[in-house]
């Protein structure tokens, strides 16, 4: 029998999931002058990473491949500097921030290393 492939290494499912966490995160944000931007702009990157995975994904081409990784690197990138401000405007959601934060990180890192390998 087969074993299901490891959600770790399985991008795809791993960026979903990411972006499935940032949305229950920014629900459970108060809405206020000050978080309202914040999480418009923590729910566009932090679901746009697993989107342009996907499209990455179904590239036409190692050019169109290798620009939709670097969307998903930048997405990523600017994931980890909105929980960053999300964790200051709400100090008491700052270990739940910190959390989605080293995911961020650990996704660009990933990304970063397919990009760099990209002929």
């Amino acid at each position: 029998m087969s074993q299901a492939p490891n959600p770790k290494y399985d991008l795809e499912e791993r960026t979903a999931k990411f972006g499935e966490e940032i949305i229950k995160f920014c629900r459970s944000l108060p809405h206020n002058e000050i978080t309202k931007p914040v999480i418009n702009q923590l729910v566009k990157c932090g679901t746009s990473v697993g989107a342009n995975y996907c499209e990455a994904d179904d590239a036409e081409s190692s050019k169109d491949f290798k620009h939709k990784i670097g969307i998903c690197k930048k997405e990523s990138r600017e994931s980890k500097h909105f929980l960053r401000m999300s964790a200051i405007a709400c100090p008491e959601k700052k270990e739940n921030a910190r959390k989605l934060w080293t995911e961020a990180k650990e996704l660009n890192l990933i990304f970063n290393s397919i990009y760099k390998k990209i002929k």
